[in-house]
């Protein structure tokens, strides 16, 4: 959600001195240098770890229930997946920015829910 959203902090003194395509350029090679291999190791290790976690039909020994916990531990891949397609659309992102020199605005689609609440009560 924040990547999406561009909330990330950044500590370069440059970039913000730098032209729109400039950071565009930048932030693609970066993408590809070290956003992506860190994604895709993220979801092929949490592959094997959750695989081998469903094989043993693995438990909590934290439990006496011996509650399952196999399951749950596919949320790692997908949300690796869910990064890597946020991914794609941030280096869609970065290919418009060059195509045009500026930056597309980031979508408003959600709002805070005391925001929301703040409104209904003012109206």
């Amino acid at each position: 959600y924040t990547l999406s959203r561009d909330g990330h902090v950044r500590g370069d003194v440059l970039y913000r001195l730098w032209k729109p395509r400039t950071q565009a350029r930048v932030e693609l090679v970066l993408y590809f240098l070290f956003f992506f291999p860190g994604v895709l190791a993220l979801v092929f290790a949490g592959l094997d770890y959750a695989g081998e976690s469903w094989f043993y039909k693995e438990v909590s020994v934290m439990s006496p229930a011996n509650v399952p916990i196999f399951q749950f531990k596919m949320i790692i891949p997908f949300a690796g997946g869910l990064l890597f397609i946020q991914g794609l659309a941030q280096v869609c992102r970065c290919i418009i920015c060059i195509k045009t020199g500026k930056w597309p605005a980031h979508l408003e689609d959600v709002e805070e829910m005391e925001t929301m609440l703040l409104k209904q009560g003012k109206g």
